[in-house]
């Protein structure tokens, strides 16, 4: 298993030690913290936390409170620690963006299946999102985002940086029907004019391009409203 750093947050110290003791001979790496200021001060300077195990009734900076800055700017997995267990307050606590809540009193195998979980989750999603950003695919069409290479049937096509962007545009939002006015501003950064053919031209060289080696429509025209990926 790859170390993953872990934060416990919890003021009671027998619990506290109890939790590190156990999840450190499971082989992770342990920071702790037994208030809500310490905790937050832990987070600001220790970017590498990949958990954070989070009582709610601390003292200096309540639980929630700590939860609600960390969200400011941070999408790390926090697991909530806590003897309340009324459904209102699980459900506030979700919404304001903990991946899961573990009544008091807990066994401690419980908190590391949980936490497991959350880890397997969060790994997957970023696994998902690192894949979408260095390629992007449609039909045929495959694009390279890293490499900044389009291919068609594994065909390599030549493509103008702003045709590029064009299609780079398209195929982020593969569903969105986009204006002459919203495409052109978009890759050129320039206002549109509705005279000009600048943008008519790009698509029409694009369409060719692609035509070269697959006959089916990739990009359609929806008249006087503009273009979208054809499905």
């Amino acid at each position: 298993m790859e170390n993953k750093n872990i934060l416990i947050v919890e003021d009671d110290d027998e619990i506290n030690k109890l939790l590190c003791d156990y999840l450190a001979l499971q082989g992770y790496e342990i920071f702790s913290a037994s208030n809500g200021l310490q905790a937050s001060s832990l987070l600001e300077r220790h970017k590498d936390i990949d958990l954070v195990l989070l009582d709610i009734m601390l003292p200096f900076r309540s639980g929630d409170i700590v939860l609600q800055k960390l969200r400011e700017n941070s999408d790390i997995p926090v697991i909530i620690l806590s003897a309340k267990d009324t459904v209102h307050t699980k459900i506030d606590l979700i919404r304001m963006g903990a991946d899961d809540y573990i009544t008091k009193p807990f066994d401690l195998d419980e908190v590391l299946v949980r936490m497991e979980a959350v880890l397997r989750r969060t790994s997957h999603s970023e696994q998902t999102n690192v894949q979408a950003e260095q390629e992007l695919t449609f039909k045929n069409l495959r694009m390279d985002c890293e490499g900044k290479m389009v291919y068609v049937k594994e065909q390599p096509l030549t493509l103008t940086s702003k045709e590029y962007g064009i299609l780079e545009l398209m195929l982020k939002n593969p569903s969105k029907l986009f204006s002459k006015a919203n495409l052109f501003e978009s890759v050129w950064n320039e206002e549109y004019f509705n005279e000009d053919t600048t943008l008519k031209v790009h698509m029409s060289n694009i369409r060719t391009k692609i035509k070269q080696y697959d006959e089916e429509e990739y990009i359609e025209t929806v008249w006087g409203m503009g273009y979208r990926l054809k499905k």
